[in-house]
């Protein structure tokens, strides 16, 4: 997209205005989760309720990010946004932020080893984490055997009776917690991270001054082991803003999320933009987004106005408990406040459940009518509300808060920024590298929020045009169900990445596997977002796999198949997932790679990784047809053989090379693996054919799934299958469905909502398109799981299997890409 012509045709067209007067297309979902901050997988925040003042502001891992908005009219208080969570600080630390040391056994001890009074000489003597060491990150005592039995000695200096305490503990697997001898968690068998249980008054009775005992055993069931706890106290105060606003209205569009608030004499609307405008690579990559706000006087009259907006140090540390430093200061026309950990190790933690620790969080707005703050929330809080001023000392606190004041009439209009400098993204192959926005360390945190301060108005009116097209496009071929669901999968799908440039100058865009293992750069996870790449920007298209073909010409990876991933996000250092997927990760760097020259118009970016593409292409004639007993994409159904879908892919990344074999004028090739696939068509027909559907294996009869892999037969033209084949399988899949669509196979209720949409792409005609969309979206209109878009979830009752914030959804623009591929 170019910038200046969205911005032209904004001005030109105003049909609706910046702020939220009548927009052409409202979307009417009732999002699982709201997106308010999308920058990459570290810096993304989320609403999990239906008003915006309903919970917490979370990341998306669900873990709070608290942010907090208050609008203050004639000296009342609304609060709009977020709310007040509980406070806690340590009186024993858990072991990722501060070791501590504790006896411990792998021998099963009597039965009064919980007891203060229990005789614990004998025993080992280790350092909390204690888990499975260089399979588990932060272990410090390695836990081999299957079972462990810790018991903590706590030194308190009062008594905590009428107190509220916390234990905090993270088990894999399942855990029993004492206190003093009385048990207060009992997980059975699950695995969990950071869960807090609130103690009893009976229990907390218990803990007097001087030595208390926290007892807890672990068993560990399979694979790797880990445990840890702590002990946390409420920090003593009540909520200050128990008044809200009423919220009149919510609409998600690509790149904004809008809302509407009652707010007594005055309207406000709140704007939550994210400027990702995917051919604008500066844009895409910028770490700052807007929340932009308008107030209106309801009655005309002139009204005194405060705006407050407080953020807490969370934003910038994988836990809330660790040490932080916050500060204000003034840049050119921008008043800031930031805080980032005290220990700023760059890069120094990996895994899934993880937010960055390393970097700073900012929020800025214009110096004229701002005012910047740091201290402790209750302080601060209550300065609002009774109009004292609130202090700018570190020692007092680390809570961070903008405070502006002006006078309404009619309406008033203004912004705040709000953004991350992670200063190093990524470790690829040993080298530590820049976000894409300072890849030569020649911008600053300061310079992007600059930028977006002036160019603030041309982005929004910009973000308009583009939601309104996105909206206009995405009806046309899909239904307006179909477009409401794109609308939330743009900036879910976008910021489970981060752009980098590679020290070869590959541009590299590596998904986190969000909510599933943490991986980097998952080539069954690049596999089904990038239509959404490929419909918009071919380049980062290429930049999805840029990495995974690094990885084999470098010689780094060996194996005669495409790698599954690049590592543990952040740290892009080889694979690191334990099973290979042969056939899944070559025939999907094969199709993508044909994907690529199709939209591009020729073939040059295969030609320059031909000859991995040979060998890739070679396995898969020996091995596609009928796969062995191995993994697919769909990994949580677990392995097997035989697995009719896994073999299209096979055959139609045969197919793949062959044509880009001919683009290349090497007609003579090409036309060999054409022939091929088609020859392995043929056969796949016989093998999975069961009366009037397609098997599920081909060594089972009586079973079904879902062959969304055959997408690609029709988008890109290939006529490898015989098209009787999509015709009967549509016909079939719509006999299955249940009330929340279509499931994967006949194994199980659960399915994968991007594959749905691929294997609706797959009908010829756009109401048979819709009949498997509408439920789809029917499930995350009523889900009661309130958490960033699900792909894994149940067709028969409104619940996820697993996941979220993925990647994937990115899928769902594959009905828009057969537009772009038709012209």
């Amino acid at each position: 997209m170019n910038l200046k012509f969205l911005v032209a045709v904004a001005v030109f067209c105003q049909s609706f205005s910046l702020y939220g007067q009548e927009r052409p297309y409202k979307n009417d979902l009732r999002a699982p989760a709201f997106p308010l901050v999308t920058i990459d997988p570290n810096t993304s925040a989320w609403s999990y309720s239906n008003e915006l003042y309903g919970d917490a502001v979370r990341h998306w891992s669900g873990k709070s990010f608290p942010l907090l908005g208050v609008i203050k009219v004639d000296g009342k208080s609304y609060r709009f946004l977020g709310k007040e969570e509980v406070e806690l600080e340590p009186i024993a630390k858990v072991g990722v932020h501060e070791r501590w040391s504790a006896p411990y056994t792998e021998r099963e001890p009597s039965a009064d080893w919980t007891k203060l009074s229990f005789d614990d000489s004998e025993w080992s003597s280790g350092v909390a984490p204690f888990g499975t060491k260089d399979k588990e990150p932060n272990v410090n005592t390695d836990w081999q055997q299957s079972k462990i039995w810790i018991r903590r000695a706590v030194d308190l200096n009062e008594d905590l009776v009428g107190k509220s305490v916390y234990l905090e503990f993270t088990h894999d697997d399942d855990a029993i917690i004492y206190v003093n001898g009385i048990e207060v968690a009992n997980t059975g068998n699950a695995t969990g991270k950071a869960s807090r249980v609130k103690l009893s008054a009976d229990v907390v009775k218990t803990l007097k001054k001087g030595k208390n005992i926290i007892a807890g055993y672990c068993y560990n069931r399979v694979a790797n082991g880990f445990f840890d706890f702590g002990l946390f106290l409420e920090k003593e105060g009540t909520t200050h803003f128990e008044q809200v606003a009423k919220q009149e209205s919510v609409d998600v569009q690509a790149t904004q999320t809008h809302y509407s608030f009652d707010c007594g004499a005055v309207r406000l609307k709140v704007t939550f933009s994210a400027p990702m405008f995917l051919d604008n690579l500066e844009l895409t990559s910028r770490p700052v987004n807007y929340m932009s706000y308008q107030v209106e006087s309801k009655d005309g009259k002139k009204h005194q106005i405060q705006l407050y907006l407080e953020a807490a140090p969370n934003w910038a540390l994988n836990s809330p408990l660790q040490d932080a430093e916050s500060s204000t200061f003034k840049n050119g026309a921008l008043r800031f406040v930031k805080t980032g950990s005290k220990s700023q190790q760059i890069l120094g933690s990996k895994g899934d459940d993880i937010r960055i620790d390393w970097g700073y969080f900012y929020m800025a707005s214009n110096q004229q009518n701002t005012q910047a703050m740091v201290g402790n929330s209750h302080q601060l809080r209550r300065n609002f509300l009774t109009g004292q001023k609130g202090t700018t000392s570190t020692s007092t606190g680390r809570q961070l808060a903008l405070i502006q004041t002006f006078d309404v009439s009619r309406t008033y209009q203004d912004k705040v920024l709000l953004g991350y400098d992670d200063i190093y993204s990524i470790q690829y192959f040993g080298d530590n590298l820049r976000p894409y926005w300072n890849e030569k360390g020649n911008s600053s945190i300061e310079k992007q929020f600059e930028l977006a301060h002036k160019e603030y108005a041309q982005l929004l009116k910009a973000c308009d045009r583009f939601d309104a097209e996105l909206m206009q496009k995405a009806i046309a071929v899909g239904g307006t169900e179909y477009a409401s669901l794109c609308a939330l999968a743009y900036r879910q799908a976008i910021a489970a990445h981060k752009l980098v440039k590679a020290p070869n100058g590959d541009l590299l865009l590596l998904s986190k596997e969000n909510d599933s293992n943490g991986s980097i750069g998952t080539v069954d996870v690049t596999y089904p977002s990038a239509p959404l790449f490929l419909y918009y920007n071919p380049e980062l298209a290429k930049a999805l796999m840029n990495f995974i073909f690094y990885y084999s010409e470098s010689n780094k990876w060996t194996k005669p198949f495409a790698a599954h991933d690049v590592g543990t996000y952040p740290l892009a250092n080889g694979q690191t997932y334990g099973g290979d997927m042969p056939v899944e990760e070559s025939g999907n760097m094969l199709i993508l790679t044909y994907a690529v020259a199709k939209t591009e118009g020729n073939a040059d970016y295969a030609k320059k990784h031909w000859k991995v593409l040979t060998t890739w292409a070679d396995y898969l004639v020996d091995k596609g047809l009928d796969p062995e007993n191995q993994l697919c994409t769909d990994d949580f159904a677990g392995h097997f053989a035989h697995n009719a879908n896994l073999s299209i892919k096979a055959i139609l990344g045969i197919a793949s090379y062959g044509y880009l074999a001919e683009m290349q004028g090497d007609t003579q090739t090409g036309g060999r693996y054409i022939a091929k696939a088609r020859e392995m068509a043929k056969k796949w027909k016989e093998m999975a054919k069961d009366g009037d559907h397609y098997k599920l294996t081909f060594d089972k009869s009586g079973t079904w799934s879902q062959k969304y892999n055959m997408v690609w037969d029709k988008l890109l033209k290939m006529k490898i299958f015989d098209e009787d084949i999509r015709s009967t399988e549509i016909a079939y899949y719509l006999t299955k469905q249940n009330i929340y669509g279509l499931p994967l196979d006949n194994r199980q209720p659960y399915t994968k909502t991007d594959w749905i949409t691929w294997t609706a792409t797959m009908a010829d005609d756009k109401q048979t398109f819709e009949r498997f969309i509408s439920p789809v979206y029917r499930f995350m209109n009523e889900t009661v799981d309130r958490v960033p878009m699900s792909d894994w979830t149940f067709t028969d009752r409104p619940k996820r299997s697993g996941f979220k914030a993925r990647s994937v959804v990115g899928g769902y623009f594959i009905k828009m890409l057969e537009s772009k591929l038709e012209k």
